[in-house]
């Protein structure tokens, strides 16, 4: 179930609930009760590692640029 980060508007403490995509827009009150929050715009982390090609130096291939050289002039 995903969760989601809300702020109290009244006393400015950050809480998440775990609750079903549907009622991701449903109020939500904060733990010392209050009505007024906000839904706050998360990122989502995702482990792991990515390797990407080395950068290729020298001859073969045209002169660099925006597109191999060929757009700028």
């Amino acid at each position: 179930m995903p969760r989601y980060e809300y702020r109290c508007r009244t006393c400015g403490d950050t809480f998440e609930l775990s609750r079903p995509m549907a009622e991701s827009s449903a109020p939500a009150a904060c733990p010392v009760g209050h009505d007024d929050t906000v839904k706050l715009l998360s990122t989502v982390a995702v482990g792991g590692t990515v390797s990407a090609p080395a950068p290729q130096t020298g001859g073969g291939g045209g002169g660099g640029g925006c597109c191999g050289g060929g757009c700028c002039g």
